[in-house]
């Protein structure tokens, strides 16, 4: 997981070299951006969803998700709290959740002011090939019935 367009994502701008090297590795790549993980909120109705079960999993997760949004939830706007890493594994174990498309990538590494900046070259204006899969879109609704189904799976 890593990146973000169009600005520098933590991941990515840590060690932007590395990510360079890994974008030019020629493996088959897929990038899940903030831009899509910020789709998939945990609000209010969906964390008492996954405290629902009353298992031991299912209320740490729901204590855990209400105290990263703490008082944000009476905020103006507030819509609820991303799921960063939740993500990266519903992708690994549902990938129709998500859409996206073949790009080419690269890390900028040469310039202070946009030191890791993941450049997503959409519309092949450098013609250079495509070497990531670049993830846009999630099926927010899709992603919290599997996470609520795996969560009350657990103990």
């Amino acid at each position: 997981m890593g990146g973000s367009c169009p600005v520098a994502e933590f991941n990515i701008y840590v060690d932007p070299h590395a990510a360079s090297v890994v974008f030019s590795s020629g493996l088959p790549l897929t990038v899940l951006p903030l831009d899509v993980t910020h789709k998939v909120l945990s609000n209010r109705t969906r964390i008492e969803i996954l405290r629902r079960p009353g298992n031991r999993a299912g209320r740490l997760i729901s204590d855990i998700l209400a105290a990263q949004a703490g008082r944000k939830f009476d905020s103006p706007g507030f819509e609820g709290t991303p799921l960063h890493d939740p993500c990266t594994i519903g992708y690994l174990l549902e990938p129709a959740l998500f859409a996206g498309r073949h790009v080419n990538v690269s890390i900028e590494t040469g310039s202070d002011l946009t030191l890791g900046e993941t450049v997503v070259d959409w519309n092949g204006v450098t013609a250079r090939n495509a070497n990531a899969f670049w993830i846009t879109e999630v099926d927010s609704e899709r992603f919290y019935s599997l996470l609520t189904q795996t969560v009350a799976a657990l103990p």
